[in-house]
């Protein structure tokens, strides 16, 4: 019989619905029941990508006898961390404080009023490797629940106290520089791997936060970081963490020289990089980047997308039970399905009789990086691909998340302008219309959508994550299309940030609104992980949407995250990729670039290329024509300006202070080159 999460629209809840375990959804049934019966919380948290939680669940929570230790004694409850960021950033702290270390699946134990006093992660169904059996672990808490109560309550409350120091910092008054860059970039070169590229060894992270980082820092005219992101993004687009076939990247790679991933691929991951390798196109112009962009957006958008308009959250890495199993490929397999073409398939992606992984193949890249596709490799992509999508397909998480949707789109927009793909600003519209729309409710925005039995059901009520991205997506489109609507749509999503998250005593941004239901403690998002913490988005486009609004108000806002988080940005900067980057963007003199006249002239289709064919990660871009009605009632950078001698002009400011007007792409390139 299925337990009460067969109610559920999650899709890593719905994998724990027939279970013997007793599950409960967190909420009001759950906690009543705690406090009634007087047992603890049982939370275990994680995602349906997550192939340790399906590990433990196999192992455990399909195990009746562990199943009946877990009922006798606890509550169970099952959390998925991506509808609940929340609780994930709540518990997550506390399994932390205790353990040093945290990650999926995340098991906690808390007292009836949802205090943590017991956590970890994975817990084998034997002892192994350290680590307690779980079965000997239930007991064991049972017991100290039953016989030392005030000793594990009184844990508690320490652990409680110890917790949410973040929330209780008090902002710096030291100088914001560009010192503060160097400083941090010092800590990143001691990170590097000069060998293969990225930061630290197995596993290795892409961290595209980081990259786009020294992208900026190589602008500023730091060679060495320009050639770190090089590194990094060609030894990633080389190996197997990049499906070579089908486009996109897995979560991690297993080892440093990014060869064997950890197949799952999140929608998060692939917006990110995305942008990172269009970026490092318009940067560099090196052809592998663009085509690794493109064969991204295109298995974003060919395998991800909701059939009502947003995108999905993730792909597993396991099929018919097998870690990577739709993936790999003997080299017999290879032979036989690429045929006259073997030959070249086996030079361009290292085919092997011994293989990478497990005795099989993980194809990477062998051949030339640069370039157009010889034909004969070309047809044998095409059969692979052919074959490889008569196999079993992993599982799909559905589920449409408003923070990671946005992602995607701010994604699509910015690089579908540099690489001229304009479908893809199309996708970006459409995305955000979707979120707007359909995730939108009475005026606030929510968490999570997925389609369950032919309608869409809405649920959780959205965090600050949720409109950070929102706000910086809106940015992207009105920057990609010129149309006064997204730039009103940013204005609401940061206006309403403020109301329901600002901490108005110490600045930033709490994770939970005021109107959402209490937790043990309300917690800020500072550090960046998977993606960029709310608050770090938050700090770079307040700084954005204040330069077009012309509302200083925002900037403060912005500046008061910096305040916080400055020197904590300074001594980890791999915590701090992004917000490091809301500090470049404030030490420097952004580029503020306006254009009048008419979107479908030629003249001023010239003067945004010579924008758009540069990277220059510190600006602003305003098209408009002398008609465009109330334009300059939302952009006061409007005001004053026309066109001259009938033609459309650039108008180029830093901070204020303004270069004469031009009307040629050549002149405007030339004021751009110079800072």
């Amino acid at each position: 019989m299925a337990n009460r999460l067969a109610g559920e629209t999650s899709p890593y809840l719905l994998q724990h619905k027939d279970n013997p375990v007793d599950w409960l959804p967190w909420g009001d049934e759950a906690l009543g029941r705690a406090r009634l019966e007087d047992k603890p919380i049982l939370l275990s948290i994680g995602y349906a990508a997550c192939h340790w939680c399906h590990v433990m669940e196999h192992e455990s929570f399909e195990d009746p006898d562990t199943a009946r230790l877990m009922n006798e004694h606890f509550i169970p409850v099952k959390v998925d961390r991506e509808e609940r960021p929340d609780l994930d950033a709540v518990y997550m702290e506390a399994v932390q404080a205790m353990t040093g270390q945290g990650g999926w699946p995340m098991t906690v134990w808390l007292s009836p009023d949802a205090k943590p006093f017991y956590g970890g992660t994975y817990f084998p169904p034997q002892e192994r490797g350290g680590l307690p059996s779980f079965k000997r672990l239930l007991v064991g808490i049972a017991d100290a629940w039953a016989t030392r109560r005030a000793e594990i309550e009184e844990q508690g409350t320490r652990l409680m106290g110890a917790m949410s120091s973040l929330v209780r910092l008090e902002p710096s008054t030291e100088v914001i520089s560009e010192a503060l860059l160097e400083e941090a970039f010092g800590g990143l070169k001691r990170a590097f791997d000069t060998q293969m590229g990225g930061f630290g060894g197995a596993p290795k992270f892409p961290q595209p936060m980081t990259v786009d980082l020294l992208m900026r820092l190589g602008y500023r005219g730091r060679r060495d970081a320009t050639d770190m992101a090089s590194l990094t993004l060609d030894a990633m687009a080389a190996g197997g963490i990049f499906d070579q076939l089908g486009g996109g990247f897995s979560r991690y790679s297993v080892d440093r020289a990014w060869v064997v991933p950890h197949f799952e691929k999140m929608l998060y991951d692939n917006a990110q990089l995305l942008r990172t390798y269009a970026r490092s196109w318009q940067a560099g112009r090196r052809a592998r980047h663009r085509t690794v962009a493109e064969a991204t957006a295109s298995w974003m958008l060919a395998e991800m997308r909701d059939e009502a308009g947003g995108f999905w959250s993730s792909l597993d890495a396991d099929s018919e039970g097998v870690e990577g199993k739709f993936y790999v490929w003997s080299l017999d397999d290879v032979k036989q399905v690429a045929g006259s073409d073997a030959d070249a398939a086996i030079e361009q992606w290292g085919f092997s009789e011994a293989g990478n992984f497990e005795g099989l193949n993980i194809p990477v890249l062998r051949g030339p990086p640069d370039g157009p596709e010889p034909p004969a490799v070309a047809r044998a992509k095409a059969a692979l691909l052919a074959r490889r999508a008569e196999r079993v397909l992993p599982g799909t998480d559905s589920k449409v998340l408003s923070a990671w949707n946005a992602l995607a789109a701010s994604a699509l927009a910015e690089s579908g302008v540099i690489l001229q793909h304009p479908e893809w600003v199309s996708a970006a519209q459409e995305t955000m219309r979707f979120v707007l729309d359909k995730l939108r409710v009475e005026g606030r925005l929510m968490r999570s959508y997925r389609q369950v039995n032919g309608g869409g059901v809405v649920k959780h009520l959205g965090y600050c994550e949720d409109y950070a991205f929102v706000l910086e997506a809106c940015l992207a489109l009105y920057e990609a299309t010129f149309e006064p609507a997204w730039l009103a749509a940013a204005r609401w999503a940061a206006d309403e940030a403020v109301r329901l998250f600002l901490d108005r005593d110490s600045g930033g941004f709490f994770t939970t609104g005021t109107d959402a239901p209490a937790l043990v403690t309300r917690s800020k998002d500072f550090v960046d992980n998977a993606i960029p913490s709310a608050n770090s988005v938050l700090a770079l486009e307040l700084q954005r949407l204040s330069i077009f609004t012309g509302n200083r108000i925002y900037e403060q806002h912005g500046l008061a995250i910096i305040r916080l988080m400055r020197d904590a940005a300074v001594r980890s900067p791999l915590g701090f990729g992004h917000l490091l980057g809301a500090i470049d963007f404030y030490t420097s003199m952004p580029a503020e670039i306006v254009i009048v006249g008419d979107a479908s002239d030629t003249d001023t289709a010239e003067l945004l290329g010579a924008v758009r064919d540069r990277f220059i990660p510190n600006k602003v871009v305003i098209v408009g024509g002398e008609s465009i009605e109330g334009a300059t009632s939302q952009i006061p950078l409007l005001r004053g300006r026309s066109k001259r001698n009938g033609k459309a002009a650039a108008y180029v400011c830093h901070r204020g202070t303004c270069k004469h007007p031009v009307e040629t792409s050549q002149e405007l390139v030339a004021q751009l080159a110079t800072r």
